[in-house]
């Protein structure tokens, strides 16, 4: 093979692998035997001398001197789509021999001072708000999980970017489809890049709609959610449909309904934006939009592996998928609904 030295990653798409199992097999440890078949582990160690890869993974790197922890920080530990996140990352790096460390909450001053003296080997840093941003180490690794790609590229910066826009406007375009044309929107209020994405996602799809928004914390959780939701509903304009920014504020908009005496989704359509695990156990299943938390974890923590280890790709990353799912807190328009 010509050009530039082949990596694990592409290792990994050739043998159709992730790369995660490219490490585990060139770990040679009982984990590999454990986790990866004898099959699997000879088509990558085939693949891998057909294109000239010379391993020089993570696990290699750390055992050069380096701590083998990595650092995911996230908002809010209590958030369910966090959990999702730490899923993903925890996996791909039992796969790669290190150890996820998780913190929540962090101002950009304190992940300064932990990046600062060497104990962890790189950051995913996850929906980082605007105070998180600055101070960080040029030294330290970092990949972005749903943020927004910098300006201006760095050696050890990555960032890997949700769909966010794109699932709203889906969220959008499901409710214009079902005749919905009066449309309310609970707003975050809260500083990330995450979030700025999904309310120029909305603007841009509810063009030529009645719009009726109202902001919300995330962080205030359920009270604060229906609270917000009560506002909005509470008022002689009422939508006939209300999209979240996300799907905790969907269920405290659940709760603002009932105690309004509207049905789900005979009066009132919702739609949510996360899929967590609640979403399906609402009465009725909520409509929401997927965003996957484990791939973005796992995807993240290779690539942070790779930056480790000297052997990122060039970037951009292409942004991840999302997808609206379908369930029974949305109905079309009828004129029983009384709010057309």
């Amino acid at each position: 093979m010509t050009g530039a030295r082949p990596t694990g990653r592409d290792v990994a798409r050739a043998a159709g692998v992730s790369q995660a199992t490219v490490s585990l097999v060139f770990s040679d440890s009982e984990v590999t035997r454990a986790r990866v078949s004898a099959p699997t582990r000879e088509r990558v160690r085939a693949v891998a001398q057909e294109l000239g890869y010379q391993p020089q993974a993570a696990g290699r790197q750390l055992r050069l001197g380096r701590t083998g922890l990595v650092h995911l920080a996230v908002p809010n530990i209590l958030g369910p789509f966090f959990a999702r996140v730490l899923d993903g990352a925890q996996g791909a790096a039992t796969g790669l021999g290190v150890a996820v460390v998780v913190s929540s909450g962090w101002d950009g001053p304190t992940l300064a001072r932990a990046h600062g003296d060497g104990r962890f080997d790189g950051l995913l840093l996850c929906s980082p708000d605007d105070s998180q941003l600055g101070g960080l180490p040029d030294s330290v690794p970092v990949v972005f999980l749903d943020a927004e790609p910098p300006t201006a590229p760095a050696p050890l910066r990555r960032t890997l970017e949700l769909d966010v826009a794109g699932g709203m406007a889906a969220a959008v375009e499901h409710l214009r489809g079902l005749g919905h044309v009066r449309l309310g929107h609970l707003r975050s209020t809260d500083s990330a890049h995450t979030f700025r994405s999904r309310q120029a996602g909305f603007e841009r799809a509810a063009r030529g709609l009645e719009v009726r928004e109202t902001g919300v914390s995330i962080n205030g959780g359920l009270a604060a959610a229906r609270t917000a939701g009560r506002e909005l509903l509470d008022r002689p304009d009422r939508p006939s449909a209300v999209v979240c920014d996300d799907d905790v504020v969907a269920a405290g908009l659940y709760h603002a309904a009932a105690e309004l005496g509207l049905r789900i989704p005979d009066d009132l359509s919702v739609v949510g934006i996360d899929n967590i695990l609640a979403a399906a156990l609402l009465a009725p299943g909520l409509t929401t939009v997927d965003l996957p938390g484990e791939r973005l974890g796992g995807a993240g923590m290779e690539l942070l592996a790779a930056l480790i280890a000297g052997e990122a790709p060039a970037g951009p990353d292409e942004p991840l998928a999302t997808t609206l799912v379908v369930r029974g807190s949305t109905r079309s328009v009828t004129r029983s609904a009384g709010t057309l």
